[in-house]
């Protein structure tokens, strides 16, 4: 089974929907995907992720099953550097994280207070289960770190959502902290994100990933990536992101 993860294309915040620039990235990448032979699609509730799917499925006339699940990663906290408000509970600077040990590990990131004040890894567990009930329901159900093989398949399922809500996804997949995909990795708007079960052994899968954040769809159109997600690359980059 093949796992399409798809983060929404350019946004426009302001009005949970897509900047011009991010509805021709939606293009570029319903072109690419309607080429697929896609079984199931599952959309976040959010408008960015909706608009950005909408192209595909109306180039396909097929229709996406929305799940609450795959809205952005919302738990909030208080982050060591900012007193006066919240904020997403995997938006920290590096030196504050970084300095915290068991964020790096897999089963003990959730662990520090301002995570279990926040109810971080209730949250996480809501979208990992949920994620894993779609999955049952294709073959393949969790059994630890692995997956039992109940109907084993080449299908192909497309998921749109958003960066956060795919580092959740990865980390369990995976079993690595999501700390550690926050933070590390960045995907492009629109950009798609690949995992392949392997079945080395009948009955036993794994999943591994195959590509993240490709964005070869944009790039074969001459279409720049959009700088959403990143920040700036040397701090007197005036014109790019600031935190």
């Amino acid at each position: 089974m093949k796992l399409l993860i798809v983060r929404h294309g350019d946004p426009d915040y302001s009005i949970d929907s897509l900047t011009p620039k991010g509805w021709k990235e939606a293009e570029y990448l319903a072109e690419r995907l309607s080429k697929l032979d896609v079984k199931e699609f599952y959309v976040s509730p959010l408008g960015r992720a909706k608009d950005t799917a909408s192209c595909t499925l109306k180039k396909m006339n097929r229709t996406a099953e929305e799940k609450e699940w795959l809205r952005e990663f919302a738990p909030q906290i208080w982050r060591p550097d900012i007193t006066d408000h919240r904020i997403l509970a995997w938006d920290w600077l590096p030196q504050d994280w970084m300095a915290e040990e068991r964020f790096f590990e897999y089963d003990k990131w959730y662990l520090p207070e301002r995570m279990q004040e926040a109810k971080v890894k209730e949250e996480y567990d809501w979208v990992v289960n949920s994620f894993d009930e779609v999955l049952a329901k294709n073959g393949y159900r969790r059994e630890g770190h692995l997956y039992r093989v109940e109907k084993a398949n080449n299908d192909t399922i497309v998921f749109f959502c958003h960066f956060g809500a795919t580092c959740v996804l990865l980390s369990h997949l995976l079993s690595i902290s999501p700390m550690v995909l926050w933070h590390g990795t960045c995907s492009a708007p629109t950009s798609v994100t690949t995992v392949v079960t392997e079945e080395r052994r009948e009955g036993i899968a794994s999943f591994r990933m195959s590509a993240f954040g490709d964005i070869s769809h944009l790039y074969v159109k001459d279409e720049l990536p959009a700088f959403a997600a990143r920040f700036c690359e040397c701090y007197a980059n005036e014109d790019e992101r600031h935190d």
